[in-house]
């Protein structure tokens, strides 16, 4: 256990983005409230996903996470959680396909609720109220009375959690995953477009695996790794309270666990290793996430690694890189070599999203071909570095939105009304995530072959 720790400790640190409750005794209330509740997660499935990262931290897979930006209540229903996990489905099978090692598979879903802002207040003309933080802190309706936030909206968001992660547990080991399902993954607005076609091709080439497979008597009935999936859920912790709430005493270990998702991380506005968010973070056991931006140093690294995974044990910490397609290679480099020096095991993954945001028509909107230049300079310094491009990080969706500029079907600046949905930042759609995932088995496999070659001269 992490000395001088207990799931109150953070209380006494210094905190940003913290939303401002009018009435502290309901916001009390409601945290005692959520105490009672039953776990999200199990502490036994954050450790399996630990074990799984700790391959990926060893160059012996690759971590796929993604999902919505930031959950609606409004927008909570089976069909949206099903076409999101086809999306996902079809992304880790042309991943595995291409790097033939292991995908992780870990959602932002099910608890990705508060968002860290910028700026606390919101302009619109000349009225100014505060910023929509999330559907569990406030409204994003722009009314005073939407803007106060409201305790209880936590206990909205855990039970759209629950609900969600029942779905999602039902599609990953009832049956939807099966392999034999592969060509049925395919969303309908995917299809007529260059990902289809190439999609249908690796679809094709499993099938016939599967044939083969079933003809020498290993079948989904008998194999269940070909019929169901492992499926993590993730979140950044902001909420402290929430997550206080949610983190319990794992009877089996005598450890704690936030039970509120398998896998949570810090932002990069909330990483100050003297305050609030690090200081819960460092006690619990599950595998955490740390955003690194332009302004992480080596040494302020270093210092939150220590902290954060003092006993240096693999598949604890994720390094989730978040530079611009213009500016990874001035800062990922520098961080590469200082955690290699120093001998420390991560989880390398490539956010290419938050720092490539830019506005076109009023519309927050984050251009597609940014986003692939990070990625490809995210590879490309990893292999002239030695170490292991270890994951991609990524807000997407299975809905057909136009959100995201460019991609095979050239989304433009005047698309991005046609269905601009999202409650916050913008999102990759099915098609342009498809895309990005057959890039990214493309640069897996170039490294995998590039280390063949230099294995066997």
């Amino acid at each position: 256990m992490a000395q001088n720790w207990n799931p109150t400790s953070w209380r006494s640190k210094p905190i940003q983005q913290v939303p401002d409750y009018p009435d502290m005794a309901a916001l009390q209330a409601t945290e005692a409230q959520l105490a009672t509740y039953p776990p999200l997660v199990f502490a036994g499935e954050a450790r399996r996903l630990k074990a799984s990262l700790a391959k990926v931290a060893e160059g012996q897979g690759f971590l796929l996470q993604g999902g919505d930006c930031a959950e609606s209540f409004a927008e909570h229903g089976a069909d949206t959680i099903r076409d999101f996990f086809r999306a996902f489905l079809q992304m880790a099978v042309v991943l595995t396909f291409g790097a033939q090692q292991p995908v992780v598979k870990v959602g932002r879903i099910a608890g990705q609720f508060a968002k860290p802002r910028s700026s606390g207040i919101e302009k619109k003309g000349d009225v100014e109220l505060p910023s929509y933080r999330g559907d569990i802190i406030n409204g994003i309706e722009f009314t005073p009375e939407a803007r106060i936030p409201n305790p209880e909206r936590q206990l909205m968001a855990y039970r759209q959690s629950a609900a969600t992660l029942n779905l999602l547990r039902a599609f990953a080991m009832g049956g939807y995953a099966n392999l034999d399902n592969v060509h049925k993954w395919m969303l309908g607005f995917v299809k007529d477009s260059p990902q289809e076609k190439r999609y249908r091709a690796l679809a094709d080439r499993i099938s016939e695996t599967m044939d083969f497979m079933a003809a020498i008597g290993i079948t989904p009935d008998n194999n269940p790794s070909l019929r169901e999936t492992d499926f993590f859920t993730s979140h950044e912790a902001l909420l402290l309270g929430y997550e206080q709430a949610l983190t319990r005493v794992d009877s089996t270990s005598g450890d704690w666990y936030a039970t509120s998702g398998h896998m949570i991380w810090v932002g990069d506005r909330t990483r100050q290793p003297d305050h609030a968010h690090i200081e819960y973070c460092r006690g619990i056991k599950n595998p955490i996430g740390l955003k690194c931006g332009p302004s992480m140093t080596a040494d302020g690294l270093l210092e939150l690694i220590d902290i954060l995974n003092p006993a240096n044990e693999a598949g604890r910490l994720t390094l989730i890189c978040r530079f611009g397609h213009d500016k990874v290679g001035e800062h990922l480099p520098r961080l590469i070599r200082a955690v290699e020096r120093e001998g420390r095991k991560v989880v390398w993954s490539c956010d290419p999203m938050h720092g490539n945001t830019i506005t076109l028509n009023e519309y927050k909107t984050r251009p597609f071909d940014r986003i692939l230049t990070e990625v490809e300079n995210f590879f490309a310094i990893h292999y002239s570095e030695g170490s292991h491009p270890g994951g991609i990080h990524i807000e997407m969706t299975g809905n057909d939105v136009t959100e995201c500029t460019g991609g095979a079907r050239a989304l433009s600046a005047d698309d991005l009304q046609d269905r601009y949905h999202t409650h916050c930042d913008p999102r990759l759609n099915a098609d342009q995530a498809l895309e990005l995932a057959f890039l990214l088995a493309e640069k897996l496999k170039s490294g995998r072959d590039e280390q063949k070659i230099a294995v066997n001269g």
